[in-house]
């Protein structure tokens, strides 16, 4: 029974900011083309980057969602970079923004399968309904995650607020799965 480590790879990074101030996004649009604002269909603007490459939603309120991101830098980094960007449009921003990360979603290759059957029943606060979804839905108490689990041992963590939450969760899953013999080895 060879053991692998698991391969993660953080795919999206979601991120608020708070400016502390109201946004005219109909200035904004005006004064960047490329800033796409619909407000007959949806109340945010879209500011795209391509480095880092993101979008990050304005709001009239000043809050901001930025998502796109591979890391909480980068997310934080493109919050700033937008504000940056505003600023040498002629856009009043009177403070920097304060960022918080809501949210990081990885993606997982454990190198093994998974019995998903076993799993269900053995691992607490899991799901398992395979007629309406193909994988085990776990919930992680500490840190606080949703992992999906799919019987080809891939895996996607969803929930975490940190890169070392996302570590903690695989990690500790990864070594539950072992001790209960739920991975299939060839």
């Amino acid at each position: 029974m060879s053991t692998t480590n698991p391969i993660i790879e953080i795919v999206n990074v979601v991120a608020s900011a708070v400016l502390g101030q109201k946004l005219d996004l109909n200035d904004i649009q005006k004064k960047f083309p490329d800033v796409e604002y619909h407000p007959d269909t949806f109340p945010g603007a879209v500011f795209r980057l391509k480095n880092p490459k993101s979008s990050t939603l304005l709001f009239s309120t000043g809050k901001m969602v930025n998502t796109g991101t591979r890391s909480e830098e980068s997310a934080v980094k493109a919050v700033n970079t937008v504000v940056v960007k505003l600023r040498k449009g002629k856009i009043k921003i009177k403070k920097d923004a304060v960022v918080t990360i809501q949210n990081i979603v990885s993606s997982i290759n454990l190198g093994r399968h998974i019995h998903l059957e076993r799993a269900a029943r053995m691992l607490p606060r899991s799901m398992y309904e395979p007629e309406q979804f193909p994988g085990v839905i776990h919930r992680m108490v500490d840190p606080k995650t949703v992992i999906l689990l799919f019987a080809s041992g891939k895996l996607v963590c969803t929930g975490a607020k940190t890169e070392s939450d996302v570590y903690r969760s695989v990690n500790n899953l990864h070594s539950m799965l072992e001790e209960k013999g739920l991975m299939i080895y060839d």
